[in-house]
């Protein structure tokens, strides 16, 4: 065989050090102004960042929030739970 690599080759480490993503989804419940207060208070995003972020979850249907351990989205995704947004966790899809 070659020495050309495919998706296929990877190795079990490279799968297992992908990071996961916690997603917040749009909802018809929560204000605007107040999805971007969570953000702020949650993620210490500035204003600005808050914003644009909440406005892909209102055009987009969904915004990618944090990155990090699976345990680490869980967590978040717990205290947005807590705040009343719609979110989950996955594995990041971009190896």
């Amino acid at each position: 065989m070659g020495d050309t690599i495919t998706k296929t080759d990877l190795s079990i480490d490279q799968l297992f050090d992908r990071p996961w993503t916690t997603i917040v989804w749009d909802d018809p419940v929560n204000l605007m102004s107040y999805v971007s207060y969570v953000f702020i208070k949650l993620f210490n995003f500035s204003a600005q960042r808050a914003h644009e972020l909440m406005m892909q979850v209102h055009n987009e249907g969904r915004a990618v929030v944090s990155t990090g351990s699976r345990e680490e989205m869980e967590r978040d995704v717990q205290r947005l739970h807590e705040h009343g947004l719609w979110a989950t966790l996955q594995r990041d899809d971009k190896i």
